[in-house]
């Protein structure tokens, strides 16, 4: 990476900025932000839904069994997770994991689009319907729009499942793989094996 391009530093910053939110009213029961964390560098983005239990607890992104499966589906793609960058839509855990407002993502998408322009991935993977109506508000569900490339900020996004949703619908995992090898082919790759 680039010497003195301060993408670790301003993205330090924001989660700082993050940590002292007060635009919607989740920061009350939050034990800790989640920000999000990885490569500043990285070339691919996963955008998931907002922090559960775990991610509340540790204040990282995806650390519980979907998290587990999400880093098995990097692997799959032929990085380690310490390689690309996870974020959430919502920084702050919904109460009792239910599906954030539209009062919640509006308040809290700023923080992304910070987070967006400073780590400026070539490609977005979105996990789920959240992120993809928080990018694209039109969009129908995401069965009906995985797969389906469209571009937010100049920028590529391919919407695919949840993980927590593969983990309760396998069949839905090849689908996902199907999806996983767009965003590859954005970066003009191939997966290195075949994905399960």
């Amino acid at each position: 990476p680039p010497a003195g391009d301060g993408k670790p530093e301003r993205l330090a910053d924001l989660a700082g900025r993050i940590a002292a939110c007060t635009r919607c009213g989740l920061c009350a029961g939050r034990r800790n932000p989640v920000p999000g964390e990885g490569d500043p560098d990285t070339r691919i983005l996963f955008i998931g839904e907002a922090p559960g239990a775990d991610e509340d607890q540790q204040g990282r992104p995806f650390v519980g069994a979907a998290g587990q499966l999400l880093e098995r589906m990097i692997l799959a793609m032929g990085f380690r997770r310490e390689q690309v960058f996870i974020a959430n839509v919502l920084k702050c855990r919904p109460p009792g994991n239910r599906t954030p407002e539209p009062g919640e993502v509006a308040a809290c998408l700023p923080w992304l689009e910070h987070q967006v322009a400073v780590i400026a991935p070539a490609v977005i993977c979105t996990l789920g319907n959240t992120p993809l109506k928080a990018l694209r508000p039109e969009a129908a569900g995401i069965t009906r729009e995985r797969g389906r490339r469209f571009l937010w900020r100049d920028i590529p996004v391919i919407p695919t499942f949840h993980p927590s949703y593969l983990l309760r619908n396998e069949a839905a995992k090849k689908p996902c793989w199907e999806d996983l090898k767009l965003v590859l082919a954005e970066l003009g790759l191939t997966p290195p094996r075949r994905g399960s």
